[in-house]
């Protein structure tokens, strides 16, 4: 069985890095940035060199699915960089291969504000795609940098599916139609980004999870009632986990250098602070009773190990280089 988190914004360390062992992960994508330009981007690409390096017993960098299929067999968790906005391109196209040669792997399009490439949930009216943001969807495509929805607006959303010869992600998120909320996406986007081979990484993140993060058999609810929307095979786990992140951290994510005013993300003036731990999930030490709750639910063993890894697997494979060599804009 092969434990796969589709997004984690935790603040890693070995402590972390422990837990990702002990609860079997074989991936997880972290978030190497939100706002930071290019400069503080790679900044943050050689601090989790130095991470890597110095915890190289527990986790590696996976630059390939075979990578990802070698860490796991070593008894590591592969890692894949990944940042929750484009922002580190800097406006600049041939950006998005220079930072694939650095080794990211995932990229979310926007964040929680219109950028040069789309709109985010939050954005009235979501003007779609750009004619930049056309170009940077073709390009991830090429060099095999996984397309991220999850912050992204539905128009946006739809026409980066539909723009995309590769399957897109939306890493963490569920259906808007089990739990209304503008960070979860619409039955439209869920079933095109299905029909296209993409995945979604169905989280317990407190505030976009209503009542199904009450427990962790509500969770796995909430994962059936996906399934019948868009197919087992489309469905994995992205858990936004936030292990070490403080309110400090969590200003930063929300309002950048954007705003001078509080902002509240997926929270609300009523609801600003960050969000206790799930009781059932405090940590990735968890994620066996995920694999358990899916079974009493009553998914079979082939859609219990699709949706806790597989799906996430397979998309993988599908979108990351065969190889750690770019290909030519020819080929």
């Amino acid at each position: 069985m092969h434990y796969v988190d589709g997004l984690e914004c935790s603040e890693f360390d070995r402590e972390v890095f422990t837990e990702l062992r002990e609860g079997g992960l074989t991936c997880v994508t972290v978030t190497c940035g939100y706002w930071g330009d290019a400069l503080e981007s790679m900044d943050s690409l050689a601090a989790w060199r130095d991470l890597a390096r110095d915890n190289e017993d527990l986790i590696g960098i996976a630059r390939t699915a075979a990578d990802i299929e070698r860490i796991a067999a070593e008894g590591r968790t592969a890692i894949l960089l990944g940042f929750q906005n484009s922002a580190f391109l800097a406006g600049r196209i041939r950006f998005v291969e220079l930072f694939a040669d650095l080794g990211v792997r995932v990229a979310q399009l926007t964040y929680n504000i219109q950028n040069d490439i789309g709109a985010s949930c939050y954005d009235d009216p979501d003007s779609g795609l750009t004619r930049f943001g056309r170009e940077v969807v073709a390009e991830m495509n090429r060099v095999g940098m996984a397309v991220d929805l999850s912050h992204v607006g539905d128009r946006t959303s739809i026409e980066a599916i539909e723009h995309s010869t590769a399957p897109v992600a939306i890493t963490h998120a569920n259906a808007a139609s089990l739990v209304p909320h503008r960070r979860n996406k619409s039955d439209e986007v869920l079933k095109g980004l299905a029909a296209r081979g993409g995945v979604l990484g169905v989280s317990g993140y407190r505030n976009i999870s209503g009542p199904y993060a009450e427990s962790i058999d509500a969770w796995a609810e909430m994962v059936a009632r996906t399934v019948d929307l868009i197919g087992v095979d489309h469905v994995g786990i992205g858990t936004d986990l936030g292990r070490k992140v403080t309110f400090e951290h969590l200003q930063w994510m929300r309002q950048g250098r954007w705003s001078a005013r509080p902002q509240y993300g997926a929270g609300s003036a009523s609801n600003p602070g960050k969000q206790p731990p799930l009781p059932w999930f405090p940590d990735t030490r968890a994620f066996p009773a995920k694999e358990e709750a899916l079974r009493r639910y009553g998914f079979d063993e082939q859609s219990v190990a699709a949706v806790m890894g597989g799906n996430w697997l397979r998309f993988y494979a599908d979108v990351l280089p065969q190889s750690s060599d770019q290909p030519s804009r020819e080929e």
